[in-house]
């Protein structure tokens, strides 16, 4: 009985719906627990889906490709959801318009601050060259940040746990950061998220307030940019 078991292990374990139905339920169990203890932002339910993956790739020995061959259907659907976030920007567009001179220099400040604090605390902890580049396109979303950390001399698949980890914090207690620094303004919170913690911290956004997810997803797409360009140019300049 028990071989016959392992070997439906086995065959499920190694078949794509697999990866996905994990996936699925993971993030399911995150959002219960999320909404069933009051939405607290340490209860994030990103935060819980990857520690019940990790377990249940731990416990069962499957690898993270024959995973990731499931998965990728999820992974497919973030090039659509990003696309859905101009929604609320458009519903949000006049609003935008009267805060562009704010948002252009809260823009620069964040990518800025973002970059070199995170170069900064890799250097004070002993980190090395490749490391301090891997980590500085941290706070935009994974592709941008992969494809900056390759041109600038980082790990991409270094860079691309960092921008995991930054997005989960910043969306776990973004909100008790803002909330001990006073800031209200809606707009003002979400493009703070944005620009920190891409699409995590946009998500975030979006769950609290309307006006905060859009701004938040403009502050992702407008640091991704800003990133992309001048991040490289940087670099090479002063190396």
């Amino acid at each position: 009985m028990n071989a016959d078991l392992r070997e439906i292990w086995v065959y499920l374990s190694a078949s794509p719906l697999a990866g996905l139905t994990l996936t699925l339920v993971a993030y399911q169990a995150g959002l219960w627990a999320f909404e069933r203890f009051g939405r607290r932002p340490v209860l994030n339910p990103v935060l819980i889906a990857v520690l019940l993956i990790a377990a249940a790739l731990t416990l069962s020995g499957v690898d993270y490709r024959t995973y990731f061959d499931g998965a990728q259907f999820v992974h497919f659907l973030l090039g659509p959801a990003t696309v859905a976030l101009a929604v609320p920007l458009y519903n949000q567009f006049n609003q935008v318009r009267r805060s562009a001179l704010a948002l252009l220099v809260a823009l620069l400040v964040g990518s800025a601050a973002s970059a070199l604090s995170a170069v900064a605390l890799a250097w004070a902890f002993g980190g090395s060259a490749a490391t301090m580049l891997s980590m500085a396109p941290k706070s935009v979303t994974s592709p941008i940040a992969m494809g900056v950390s390759e041109q600038i001399g980082g790990l991409p698949s270094l860079t691309a746990v960092f921008v995991i980890i930054t997005g989960i914090i910043a969306a776990t207690f973004g909100t008790w950061v803002l909330n001990l620094v006073r800031v209200k303004d809606w707009r003002a919170r979400g493009f703070g998220m944005g620009v920190a913690a891409h699409g995590i911290g946009t998500a975030r956004a979006l769950q609290v307030n309307e006006v905060a997810g859009a701004f938040a997803g403009l502050g992702m797409g407008l640091n991704g940019l800003a990133t992309a360009l001048l991040l490289p140019a940087l670099y090479h300049l002063f190396r």
